[in-house]
């Protein structure tokens, strides 16, 4: 009898060793596996934002380094056709509502620095072409001023109010370049090219400017840029 009841607190006690072994080595395996699915959680977690950051900067540059590109593009191409349609074309009424046409079309497509830089060659190109005599070479830089004044009033009034901008603009460029043929061409010119000058900077410039506009207008309205 006593045996046996040695037998059984002995099997009991052995059983009760095996449970306490048992649950020692289950909670190094179970708090392994909390620290790892913890660590991945993390990790992750990590991962996915820097790799959601880096996406959206490389995007970014992409993007930004595409319209780059296009605005090399659009400046290039203006550029190009202002200054080629002078060499060939000699006509104030053909080159002047062009020239004007590409100086808004930049200010809305480039912006207003862009649309300046245009503006000064087209007057380089009609002194060297023969559509502006070369005796009247000191105007250039009037004319190149007068571009400035229109891009700016055109910039600063008319992206939103297109017609109000170019008529505006159109007015004040009129205005600048005759009356430096009135004050300032006197003195250094004769008096056949003021007057032949007189021509050329009055009222043309308003026509040629208005007549740029609609060309500006219709072209910016059929690639839905106004």
């Amino acid at each position: 009898m006593n045996t046996s009841w040695g037998k059984d607190t002995l099997i009991k006690r052995t059983r009760k060793e095996f449970a306490k072994k048992g649950k020692f080595c289950q909670r190094p395996s179970s708090f392994f596996l909390t620290f790892l699915s913890i660590y991945l959680m993390i990790y992750g977690t990590i991962k996915l934002f820097f790799f959601d950051l880096i996406m959206t900067k490389t995007k970014v540059l992409v993007l930004t380094s595409v319209i780059a590109q296009s605005k090399v593009f659009i400046f290039t191409s203006l550029l190009a056709i202002s200054v080629v349609v002078p060499s060939f074309l000699h006509s104030q009424y053909i080159t002047g509502p062009l020239v004007n046409a590409i100086l808004l079309i930049a200010v809305v497509l480039l912006g207003p620095f862009e649309a300046v830089m245009i503006g000064i060659i087209p007057s380089t190109v009609a002194l060297s072409s023969g559509l502006l005599p070369l005796p009247l070479a000191p105007m250039v830089p009037f004319i190149m001023i007068s571009n400035a004044i229109f891009v700016a009033l055109f910039y600063y009034i008319g992206v939103k109010r297109f017609a109000i901008g170019v008529i505006i603009g159109g007015l004040v460029k009129f205005a600048f370049l005759s009356s430096t043929v009135t004050l300032l061409m006197k003195s250094l010119l004769s008096e056949g090219l003021v007057a032949k000058l007189a021509i050329m900077m009055g009222y043309p410039q308003f026509i040629t400017a208005l007549l740029g506009g609609l060309i500006a207008f219709f072209f910016l309205r059929g690639i839905k840029k106004i």
